[in-house]
């Protein structure tokens, strides 16, 4: 190739001036640089004499190294202009270039080097190096080189627009009062670089700063209005976002990717929006995305896939819509449909994972650290495990991260061995780890085990220490201990009580009746209680029959959470045990007058790898009739030990006794152990393997029959009951339970 490009080099040399030869040596460098063609555009001009290696030339190839990164070609032209003859180092033009090329490829050291040794720049010059400053993220050179630029030679536009992009509040308004001042905020590029500089701030002053910015821009391109939009978006202020769309649309306004992503992100990021303005915007913005073609563009669908699931809680239309992604569906696409499944449905989340395997893609970080989310709502470890194996087998077996969603995958499975198993084999652990370990403890109530965890931290507890250390005293009865803990938690600004705290503690003084004192300490909070503040009260008020305090805590539930069933619910239960059954139907009717809907009590357990759910009175059960017979057969047996309903958990007005019992009888925990006990004997007969340990998960939190039954269960059974309710783990073994009867 050398030998063709010099044949040419000297047919042309014998028949041309010097300044066409120098012409034209520059225009075919530009033709192989513009045709990607880098190594026999530097074979052409090595091969060149050097009489027609001219800046222009260096120049040409300075750029393309720029722009397409190469650092090593751009070092060795640089060492070999260096060694020129003509010694072009001192060249204002190929200086710039040469800092153009390092700023580029991030070696800000040398193109601060070239800088410095300059015996003269312009503003070419001054606004390279900042740009590569603002670039790479150092504002405060960046904003010094800028500073220092001023008393040489007045910024342009570009400087401007470029020292803004890294400026963060008190620097950027100083920048904005120059632009000013020199009549450049009428430029496009400073205003709009204005505009996403004060929706960095991520604060509603400086977003309505950027919106003033805005309005006073003579022309507006489609980069202006998505600043605008994404500038609202960061600062939290939703509605105004939507606003500027709609304005957008209004106004003709054409739209491309950014504009919906924008949109897309302040529907599910912004909190001052109310559900019916998020679903009216969601399906204009699918509706557009279909007509522009921009749904098949990954990135579009899969946003549009999170405002579905997060905000709006149609999980239907969410899947419907990533179905449609079948020809684009890349990690991310299926990263996002995971995550929307992981906590409303942990068993779609993992066939779908399961489907991303069969698609030959490689899970990534975000991936796993979804599907474990998902492995934390299952009855039992098994896909954690499985999980687990794979998190290990992609490379990412020593992720602190990852390994701190195992422990708490494990934990909320009901297995304190894997916990600790992965929480033993961790080379380093986080403040998150040490907790994960704590609440896996708290969880399963064994405080006797907690403690010693917490006195063996290395790393400055946080806030989230405290409520897992608060949780575990609360469910054990440990109030001294507990007690000691939140006063300890005054001794440093960083550790003050937070709301959450106070949740932790009153709920601890209720399960020990200690109402006094947990009055006082709502008394003295210094914030105003939040709706688990008063939930840990009713709960307590719920559980000891205080029928005074409890009416308090329900009326202040309803005024913060109207539209939540507990306070009905809890209140109705109180009356109904102290036989106030006229005042326990008017919280009822008062539930039908404001349409709030009661949670229903939902159970599950596995079975052959196959989760079963049971809802009370066996409603969806096509074998309600069999698990019937099972389960009256065991409340035979176990009422020969000595089992006997307890009445006052028939919650409802109900004045029969033999009604009260059979509402009692159908909860739906003891429906999936008559499953559960009724599908084992048939394996068993079958030839399988025996189960030693029942799993059962419940979404609300296990009655005191329920609790009962299930420790006799578990001695007439011979296997270990477990239990996991919306509070906590009971281990049922030989008639006990690992809670002491205190939950």
């Amino acid at each position: 190739m050398m030998t063709r490009v010099s044949q040419s080099l000297r047919s042309f040399t014998s028949s041309a001036s010097p300044s066409q030869l120098n012409h034209s040596l520059v225009e075919r460098l530009r033709r192989l640089v513009n045709s990607n063609d880098l190594q026999r555009a530097f074979s052409l001009f090595y091969s060149a004499p050097l009489e027609l290696q001219s800046n222009q030339a260096y120049g040409a190839l300075f750029q393309a190294c720029a722009e397409q990164r190469n650092l090593r070609r751009g070092i060795t032209l640089h060492h070999h202009m260096l060694s020129h003859p003509c010694s072009y180092s001192h060249d204002l033009f190929l200086a710039n270039h040469l800092i153009t090329m390092y700023t580029k490829c991030g070696k800000m050291l040398y193109a601060r080097q070239v800088f410095d040794e300059m015996p003269e720049r312009n503003v070419v010059s001054w606004t390279s190096l900042i740009t590569g400053y603002a670039k790479s993220g150092n504002e405060q050179e960046g904003f010094s080189l800028f500073s220092a630029m001023l008393s040489h030679c007045l910024p342009n536009e570009f400087a401007v627009s470029s020292v803004l992009t890294s400026c963060k509040y008190e620097t950027g308004k100083q920048v904005h009062g120059l632009s000013l001042k020199l009549g450049l905020h009428s430029s496009i590029y400073v205003a709009n670089a204005l505009i996403s500089m004060y929706g960095r701030c991520r604060d509603c002053v400086a977003g309505y700063e950027a919106w003033t910015v805005f309005k006073a821009m003579k022309f507006k391109n489609l980069v202006a209005w998505n600043s605008m939009i994404a500038a609202f978006q960061c600062c939290n202020l939703g509605k105004e976002a939507v606003g500027v769309f709609m304005r957008m649309r209004r106004d003709g306004v054409g739209f491309d990717r950014a504009t919906l992503l924008n949109v897309c992100s302040s529907l599910y990021k912004s909190s001052d929006l109310v559900p019916d303005e998020v679903s009216k915007c969601c399906i204009q913005l699918h509706c557009l995305s279909v007509k522009s073609g921009f749904v098949t563009q990954t990135e579009v669908a899969t946003a549009l896939v999170k405002v579905y699931s997060e905000v709006l809680g149609e999980f239907a239309e969410c899947y419907k819509l990533f179905v449609e992604m079948r020809n684009c569906r890349d990690i991310v696409a299926w990263t996002g449909i995971i995550t929307a499944f992981a906590v409303y449905d942990p068993e779609m989340a993992i066939h779908l994972f399961g489907q991303l395997r069969q698609e030959k893609l490689s899970p990534d970080w975000y991936t796993f650290s979804s599907v474990l989310k998902a492995c934390a709502g299952l009855v039992t470890a098994r896909q954690a495990l499985t999980i687990h194996a794979q998190v290990i087998k992609g490379g990412f077996g020593a992720d602190t991260v990852l390994n701190n969603s195992l422990i708490h995958a494990y934990a909320k499975c009901g297995s304190l061995d894997l916990c600790k198993r992965v929480f033993d084999d961790m080379d380093s652990r986080d403040v998150v780890s040490w907790n994960s370990m704590l609440k896996a403890y708290s969880l399963h109530g064994q405080v006797d085990s907690i403690l010693p965890v917490f006195q063996q931290m290395d790393i400055k507890p946080d806030s989230a220490t405290f409520i897992a250390l608060l949780s575990a005293c609360s469910h054990a009865g440990r109030v001294e201990e507990g007690m000691k803990i939140f006063r300890s938690m005054f001794e440093k600004p960083e550790t003050l009580p937070q709301l959450n705290h106070y949740a932790c503690v009153i709920d601890m003084l209720g399960r020990a009746e200690r109402f006094t004192e947990a009055e006082e300490v709502i008394k003295q909070m210094p914030m105003v209680p939040d709706a688990v503040v008063w939930s840990a009260l009713l709960g307590s008020c719920r559980k000891h029959g205080n029928t005074r305090l409890g009416k308090l805590a329900a009326d202040k539930l309803k005024e913060l959470e109207p539209t939540n069933s507990l306070s009905y619910i809890q209140i109705s239960n109180i009356y109904s045990a102290e036989g106030s059954f006229n005042e326990a139907s008017k919280s009822r009717k008062e539930m039908e007058t404001w349409r709030v809907r009661k949670e229903p009590g939902l159970s599950w357990t596995e079975i052959g790898n196959k989760v079963h759910e049971f809802a009370s009175g066996g409603r969806r059960r096509a074998d309600r009739d069999a698990i019937y017979k099972e389960l009256n057969r065991l409340i035979g047996r176990l009422k020969e030990m000595g089992y006997v309903p307890e009445m006052r958990s028939a919650l409802q007005d109900i004045e029969e006794e033999e009604q009260k019992e059979e509402h009692l009888l159908h909860h739906s925990e003891k429906l999936a152990l008559a499953f559960a006990v009724m599908e084992g004997r048939r394996r068993s007969h079958d030839g399988g393997v025996a189960v030693n340990v029942i799993q059962i998960m419940k979404n609300i939190r296990i009655c005191i029959d329920c609790h009962n039954f299930m420790k006799l269960a578990s001695k007439l059974l011979g296997k270990e009951i477990l239990v996991r309710d919306s509070n906590r783990f009971h281990h049922f073994k030989d008639s006990s339970c690992s809670c002491n009867d205190y939950w």
